[in-house]
């Protein structure tokens, strides 16, 4: 299965929006009980989020973090047909883990958030742990408990940790952190871009308009399969080892990367 690309937060306390998330086109949503929320909706959230879900709609549910009044209720309420998997905030460590597990009388799909300096420091533990599905990079919080002030080359060792540390767990690549410019179409496709560069293959997202960029943006280029086939396609008119195209070295690693881009392409 091809991982999703895109994942569409909608606010827990506004179920005027849920339909309307779930047919923007976005791979998967997040209905969100925790940052989108405020302190004195969260009940009301909870109870609205609870009668909602339904076998006929999967989606996620991000729930509040281990060290809050509303984790408990939160786990609780969410165990219903229809939910593909919980997206857990705060994550750092294989104790956070292990409380959200002792909670949950089945084993459903947990998609950590890793968004702390102590998050990104154990993101080896926490992708190894067992019913995890998938790494999720929040960035906003990360830069705000690291005191990182840019989202650009700034962050490249906290996202490289994930990726890393999603490979060796043998995960799906991961899912990169928001971006909060919303008009800008431009930046959005940088952000998207970037990410896919160093090996993520989804991203978040807050606005439905976000959705199809993200899509598109973390699917190969007709560039890249043109580059592909001609790769494949030579070596194996070659037979060689290595081979000269285009006045570059191809090597077995050059071609084995175009022939998982086709692969990934047929399906």
């Amino acid at each position: 299965m091809i991982a999703a690309r895109s994942y569409l937060f909608v606010p827990g306390n506004r179920p005027d929006r849920f339909e309307k998330a779930c047919n923007a086109g976005a791979d998967a949503v997040i209905v969100d009980l925790e940052d989108a929320v405020l302190p004195e909706h969260k009940a009301g959230a909870r109870e609205t989020v609870a009668g909602w879900l339904s076998p006929g709609r999967s989606v996620y549910v991000r729930i509040n973090g281990p060290d809050t009044e509303w984790f408990q209720d939160d786990v609780t309420a969410v165990l219903r047909p229809g939910v593909a998997g919980i997206v857990f905030p705060k994550a750092e460590s294989r104790d956070h883990l292990a409380l959200l597990a002792g909670r949950l009388p089945r084993q459903v799909p947990i998609l950590p958030l890793v968004e702390s300096a102590r998050g990104i420091w154990n993101v080896m533990e926490i992708a190894t742990w067992p019913g995890v599905q998938r790494l999720v990079f929040g960035s906003d919080d990360f830069r705000l408990d690291a005191n990182v002030i840019g989202d650009g080359e700034e962050l490249l060792y906290a996202r490289s940790r994930v990726v890393l540390a999603s490979r060796i767990a043998g995960l799906p690549p991961p899912v990169d952190g928001v971006t909060t410019d919303i008009d800008d179409e431009n930046i959005l496709a940088e952000h998207v871009n970037r990410a896919r560069r160093l090996g993520f293959g989804g991203k978040l997202c807050i606005h439905p308009r976000q959705v199809d960029p993200i899509n598109r943006g973390f699917l190969p280029t007709a560039h890249e399969i043109s580059w592909a086939r001609g790769v494949v396609a030579a070596a194996d008119a070659s037979g060689e080892g290595a081979i000269r195209l285009d006045g570059k070295l191809v090597d077995r690693p050059v071609v084995e990367r175009a022939r998982k881009l086709l692969e990934f392409v047929a399906s």
